[in-house]
């Protein structure tokens, strides 16, 4: 019981250049034209000069902006670098703020104990004779250092992160007045 596999060698061969027998449809054999040789990598080149020109088209416009703004004055800061004056109407830009850290004894040791850090109060300043006023809006707590032991009726510390010129009076008004805080 042999069986026969269709790659058995009893297959009939043909020779590879030959044509199969006259009963398949082989074209007759054609001569192959010739062609110029394929150029390879050639497209590389094209699309660096085109980023390299759209560089060069780049720097040359930055340069003539520079020479413009060199021509026409700059801006306000650039002139007041070099001592001009602003022209009239015009305000100087604020200063930047300057934060510091204020430590304030705050009149009530229990108002105290519920901030924390990061909370926003505004500081009320209450003198004895005259209304409330508000010293401090918006203040940052930044630290409620731990209560201390036997400081009796003297309230209780909180550091507060505020403006140089609004620590200067919180510090005035906790001298002469009692401090208390509001949760913002």
């Amino acid at each position: 019981m042999s069986k026969s596999s269709p790659f058995s060698s009893s297959s009939p061969s043909f020779p590879s250049s030959a044509c199969p027998p006259a009963s398949s449809a082989c074209p007759p054999a054609r001569p192959v034209p010739s062609f110029p040789p394929l150029r390879v990598g050639r497209g590389g080149d094209r699309l660096r000069r085109a980023v390299r020109r759209r560089r060069r088209a780049a720097s040359a416009g930055l340069a003539v902006l520079a020479a413009a703004l060199a021509v026409v004055g700059g801006t306000e800061a650039a002139q007041a670098s070099r001592g001009a004056t602003p022209p009239p109407g015009v305000k100087p830009p604020p200063a930047a703020v300057r934060w510091v850290s204020a430590p304030v004894r705050i009149a009530d040791a229990a108002t105290v104990r519920l901030l924390r850090p990061g909370d926003r109060v505004d500081v009320v300043a209450a003198e004895r004779a005259g209304s409330p006023r508000v010293v401090a809006a918006g203040a940052r707590v930044a630290e409620v250092p731990a209560p201390e032991k036997d400081v009796g009726d003297a309230g209780a510390l909180v550091v507060l992160s505020v403006p140089r010129d609004t620590a200067r009076a919180l510090v005035g008004a906790g001298a002469v007045a009692r401090l208390a805080v509001t949760l913002c």
